[in-house]
């Protein structure tokens, strides 16, 4: 979390935004944007209201959206699935 909060500060301060006119811009409290950039705690729906602030909702795109591999026989038995070869 903590990366991910050094990320948004970077995009915050990118946007040329103060913690104040992102919570507003956001529709988060300024306490959770500060606890956020201090604490790196948030929930994830205000994670989500701020990424949409600061023009980054496409980064959750990505989220979860690889699969889990244990072993080359699941990566192989996953290709066979999906009808390629592995």
């Amino acid at each position: 979390m903590a990366a991910v909060a050094d990320r948004m500060i970077k995009r915050r301060k990118e946007h040329g935004l103060t913690q104040a006119a992102l919570a507003q811009k956001s529709g988060v409290s300024l306490g959770s944007v500060r606890r956020f950039e201090q604490l790196h705690e948030i929930s994830f729906g205000s994670l989500v209201n701020i990424a949409f602030a600061l023009n980054c909702e496409r980064d959750f795109d990505a989220l979860f959206s690889q699969p889990y591999y244990e072993t080359i026989d699941d990566v192989a038995n996953a290709a066979r699935r999906d009808g390629r070869r592995a």
